[in-house]
């Protein structure tokens, strides 16, 4: 039999053969000795019944140990594991550990069960709408027939996408099958369980993600591995549920870069999803109300089928939105956070007993710190990363590692005392609207305030329940929370999202811009929408504001094939890490080399080796290179990367090689 080694080695990296006297089969996790001292590690039978090649002498074919009676993997998903260590270039080690679970069983009787006091939340739909129940015959036809196909579920914010999802999933039960229902953000997990629990069975609700204690992660994969439930939730990790026979996976808010994993393994959700979906024949539904720049161009070439649900259930009219030029504002004399359109919009919500959402994607007090003298700004000494100004713990506070530093008297650079705070984080808008309405509860949801699961949880209740009258939050509200009462969402600065240096700037702020907007007016009556921005005109904005998905991506889809971007490319990046910068750099160059000399496709394309500003490894450099891959070339370039990091391996150089594709996060 083969087998893969659980270590994190670039050196063991490959199949090993061994003998078994006991039946073994693929998918068991043995214990095995291994090297000159034989000592036990953890394998993963890959394939049984293989012969031994004519060069291993027969007599130092070692045998396996033991077998692990409870965890196994189904033939399914060690296959979708090998293709993952091709697709992503990585080693089975990584790919191995998104399948398996952490922790060791319980015992008996000692078993954890999260969200063991979440109550179902019961929605009465007498019937579907036109557009619903079109849709779900579409997809529940699909199922029938065992298409596999993959459907783009576009429909405006409130127009009834959970009820599919809810209705998809009965059907893949009644046929036998399971289910999985993935959601881009932690925080919006209760929620979706909460509607779970109001259709289905406890029993047959597990959740997965990485906010749940080992335990209890250990204890759910168990029982989705059991069939003891056939309904696994949670976030992107929630695709490597070890479920069998899958005849449905869906992510709901599908343009969210959360699906993107930023950690090794660098993988893509839905990639892995239509991976695994090849194994049972099951449907893909992907839903968002303003999908991916991909995922809509996918559907225009017929990979995807396209679903338009463009009515809102109840059928109250989308939310207005009015843009506030902010530059207008300022010539007024008004400059402060709020507009005056918005501070007398939200005097009139709260007065009508309506709820308030102010969005601002940036959080703490001021975003950076700079000598007005200078004009250098305070930086994390490990990132390089402009540190941000956190007044509750009056500290600078480095949002990459986490560092927190005093606040200096004086610049470091120039001595000069002139330090000033620039930028608006959730923290200030938060000290202002408190100024404003002294009487009105407000809370505020960031990743400073949302620690924890209970923490979150506990604001959403909070907000859900109409005690908190304001809340301000980042793009954690923005991304699918259903709230009844709100009358008003202000929008504090849309230009933020604009500014950030990466070619999906435009399409992340008509997302959020559009996403947020969304969370207004979902019960009886029409919200409103303040967004304020000192560029108005910008085509994204003015497109998130009247609606409109089709001016928004034509407009995109013109920009993203001149510059030769996704979806007519995949964008590569090579990084190279070394605590010698002169090592990192003269690495990437070889690499850039290498690539041009094997003739690839746009490989006369490579970009120069560049130093990763935002790398945020101590005493450490990496450079990186990138390729802008035509479409059907990436398979290629991943190839003769994995070989020219086995070189580097040999070679035994100070330099470690990192593989992305398509990445979220700026190098």
């Amino acid at each position: 039999m083969n087998l893969i080694l659980d270590q994190n080695s670039w050196h063991t990296d490959a199949e090993f053969t061994y003998a078994a006297e006991e039946t073994v089969r693929v998918g068991d996790l043995a214990e095995v000795p291994f090297g000159k001292g034989n000592r036990l590690k953890r394998a993963l039978v890959t394939e049984t019944g293989v012969l031994p090649s004519e060069e291993i002498d027969p007599s130092k074919i070692k045998e396996i140990a033991s077998v692990d009676p409870q965890v196994r993997l189904n033939e399914e998903m060690v296959r979708t594991m090998q293709w993952m260590r091709q697709r992503y270039g990585i080693k089975y080690y990584d790919a191995l550990h998104c399948f398996i679970p952490p922790g060791k069983p319980a015992k008996p009787g000692k078993s954890k069960r999260p969200y063991a006091r979440t109550k179902g939340e019961v929605q009465e739909v007498k019937a579907l709408t036109d557009e619903q129940a079109s849709a779900v015959g579409r997809i529940e036809d699909s199922m029938n027939q065992e298409k596999g196909e993959i459907f783009l579920l576009h429909g405006v914010t409130s127009s009834g996408k959970t009820e599919v999802y809810m209705r998809v999933i009965q059907h893949a039960l009644d046929m036998g099958k399971t289910a999985i229902l993935l959601v881009p953000e932690i925080a919006l997990t209760e929620q979706i369980v909460r509607r779970l629990l109001g259709r289905f069975d406890r029993e047959e609700i597990a959740v997965l993600h990485s906010k749940l204690t080992r335990r209890e992660r250990f204890d759910e994969w168990m029982r989705l591995r059991n069939g003891e439930a056939h309904i696994a939730v949670g976030a992107r990790i929630g695709v490597f549920a070890p479920l069998e026979n899958i005849g449905v996976i869906i992510l709901d808010e599908e343009h969210e870069s959360t699906y993107k994993s930023d950690q090794t393994p660098k993988y893509e959700t839905v990639d892995v999803a239509v991976k695994r979906l090849m194994y049972s024949r099951g449907v893909l539904l992907l839903g968002s109300a303003t999908p991916s720049v991909v995922s809509y161009e996918r559907a225009r070439e017929g990979i995807y089928t396209l679903i338009e649900l463009k009515k809102r259930y109840n059928r109250t009219p989308l939310p207005l939105v009015e843009m506030v030029d902010m530059r207008k504002e300022l010539r007024s004399g008004n400059t402060g956070i709020f507009s005056r359109r918005l501070l007398s919009s939200m005097k009139g919500a709260l007065a009508s007993e309506k709820q308030v959402i102010l969005f601002q994607n940036r959080r703490g007090y001021s975003t950076f710190i700079s000598c007005r003298d200078c004009g250098e700004a305070l930086r994390c000494p490990d990132c390089g990363i402009s540190l941000v100004y956190h007044k509750h713990e009056h500290a600078a506070v480095c949002h990459y590692c986490g560092r927190k530093f005093p606040l200096p008297e004086k610049c470091p650079s120039c001595g000069s005392r002139r330090i000033k705070y620039f930028g608006v984080g959730t923290e200030q808008v938060e000290e202002f609207a408190a100024r404003e309405f002294p009487d009105a509860r407000i809370e505020r949801l960031d990743l400073d305030t949302a620690k924890n699961r209970t923490e979150i949880n506990r604001i959403i209740r909070s907000f859900s329940k109409g005690e908190t009258k304001i809340l301000i939050g980042t793009q954690l509200i923005a991304k699918g929370l259903d709230f009844r009462n709100v009358g008003l969402v202000g929008v504090i600065s849309a230009d933020v999202s604009l500014n950030i240096p990466d070619y999906r700037s435009t399409e992340r702020t008509f997302q959020l811009v559009t996403q947020v907007a969304g969370r207004a007016g979902r019960g009886s009556e029409q919200g409103l929408v303040i967004v304020q921005s000192y560029t108005p005109d910008n085509f994204a904005l003015q497109a998130a504001a009247s609606h409109d998905y089709q001016s928004f991506f034509k407009q995109e889809i013109v920009i993203r094939k001149f510059m030769e971007y996704p979806p007519f490319t995949d964008l590569i990046i090579a990084a190279f890490t070394s605590e010698n910068e002169q090592t990192a750099m003269e690495t990437a160059e070889r690499c850039k080399n290498y690539l041009e000399r094997a003739g690839l496709p746009n490989s006369d394309k490579i970009l120069m080796p560049k130093l990763s500003m935002n790398f945020k490894g101590k005493d450490s450099f990496r450079y990186h290179i990138m390729v802008k891959a035509p479409r059907g070339s990436r398979n290629k370039y991943i190839y003769y990367l994995r070989y020219f990091n086995r070189g580097l391996l040999k070679q035994k150089t100070d330099c470690a090689m990192l593989i992305d594709v398509n990445a979220y996060s700026s190098y």
